[in-house]
């Protein structure tokens, strides 16, 4: 199968070696064990071999995708999509509406990607059938499990009664694959050493806290780091919330983002960091993986990684496909770096005053209209240049959701903007269009 086209819808001229390791492993194997790190491409490396087993005129789910997280749903959804194929997919997740899942899947997908409860509520509701199914793909297998899913998987698995593909990916190695998972003989894709291939442009730092005030510490830490995109790992929701409450108290622009938030306010602050609105992320593990974010260039954990996988995940943000990054261990009087740790940080000296970092560059316009009301980039390009009077470089990256878009607009443009397109409309209908909170 040629692939150029699709590579082509991703800006890239070629698959890196793990990539073509599942291109050529997959279509000749009916169980492949693909461990590959965060960042690795592993998402395109089996969206593609998949395709040579689809059956066009089969209009029944033919691929089935179980993840541990909505976010990773959403995230294959978009690289899907984004690959250009006639085959449709919906993703279907706790958080989303259920009704318009159920609408979507009238006419069933190709390719159907979920979470095991989400998946498993469908199946029960008859919803889905999977009798035709032919791929499953457990995408961060031992999330799932991790996440108390087994009972669902092993369900879903149990009603896909004619599997001839099965794969299983991960960031690390696996240490148990239950029995449920019916692997025969399976190919293993083993790229789980690429991080430390990337140790040499990872730079490890660690700061011991002065005093009790650790978020004192942080706050001069981030200022010390200026706009470089940072991502401060907590173990906490209530440390996240904590952490912005302090960031507020210095107007200092930021997202936060844990399993507490509401779909759509996780959803923004993701959005914010990738058009660069935000440059600083406060997070719990839950951002660690699975998520489609930009390169980030600084992770701080704020608090210690409980294990060397966890690390792995976290660092995996920063220094991806040999780019550089720091990471940073954030010690206050009670912390010892971890053990796992096979090198020294250096130390960092923190300066004695906050200096707070310049403004960003780009706001983020709300745009009350999406996708399902056929709303395009060129519709909302063609408005805030024609109406809005903006240059072409004043607008940064465009996200369409659902039913809501989002506009990365240059900082000291957007309030004009704001009053020179109030009242218009986008396919002849008035439509609500603000600064995104």
């Amino acid at each position: 199968m040629n692939y150029s086209q699709i590579l082509s819808n991703f800006n890239i001229t070629e698959l890196n070696e793990m990539q073509q390791a599942c291109i050529e492993a997959i279509p000749k194997s009916g169980s492949v064990i693909l461990l590959s790190p965060t960042g690795s491409g592993k998402t395109l490396g089996f969206l593609l071999p998949i395709l040579e087993f689809i059956k066009p005129d089969l209009n029944q789910i033919q691929v089935l995708i179980l993840v541990p997280t909505r976010e990773l749903a959403i995230q294959i959804e978009k690289v899907f999509k984004q690959m250009g194929t006639p085959h449709k997919i919906n993703a279907c997740y706790g958080g989303h509406s259920i009704r318009i899942e159920i609408n979507n899947l009238q006419q069933a997908p190709t390719v159907l990607v979920g979470t095991p409860g989400r998946i498993a509520q469908h199946l029960r509701q008859d919803n889905i059938k999977l009798n035709k199914t032919h791929t499953l793909i457990l995408d961060e297998f031992d999330k799932s499990l991790e996440f108390g899913f087994k009972d669902e998987m092993e369900y879903i698995v149990n009603q896909c009664t004619n599997l001839n593909n099965k794969i299983l990916t991960s960031a690390t190695a696996l240490q148990i694959i239950p029995s449920f998972v019916g692997l025969n003989n399976p190919v293993t894709i083993h790229y789980t050493d690429t991080h430390e291939q990337l140790k040499s442009s990872l730079i490890l730092k660690s700061i011991r806290v002065e005093g009790d005030d650790k978020v004192e510490a942080l706050m001069l830490l981030l200022g010390k780091i200026g706009n470089k995109p940072t991502i401060v790992f907590c173990n906490h929701r209530e440390t996240v919330n904590r952490i912005s409450d302090q960031l507020n108290y210095y107007k200092i622009e930021h997202g936060f983002y844990h399993g507490g938030l509401e779909q759509i306010d996780r959803e923004k602050a993701l959005i914010k960091l990738r058009n660069g609105s935000i440059n600083f992320l406060i997070t719990t593990d839950l951002a660690a993986r699975g998520l489609d974010i930009p390169e980030i260039e600084v992770i701080i954990h704020y608090h210690l990684p409980p294990t060397v996988d966890i690390m792995i995940h976290r660092n995996g943000r920063t220094a991806r496909m040999n780019a550089e990054g720091t990471a940073y261990f954030l010690l206050d009087r009670n912390d010892y770096l971890p053990k796992f740790l096979t090198e020294t940080p250096e130390q960092e000296i923190l300066p004695k005053k906050l200096v707070i970092p310049e403004p960003n560059l780009w706001k983020t316009l709300y745009i009350a209209s999406g996708r399902k009301d056929k709303i395009s980039k060129m519709d909302i390009v063609g408005m805030l240049i024609k109406k809005g009077q903006l240059l072409k470089d004043e607008i940064g990256k465009i996200e369409i959701l659902d039913h809501s878009a989002y506009v990365a607009i240059k900082s000291d443009k957007i309030l004009k903007t704001i009053q020179l397109i109030k009242g218009e409309k986008i396919k002849n209908k008035k439509i609500r269009i603000e600064i995104s909170t």
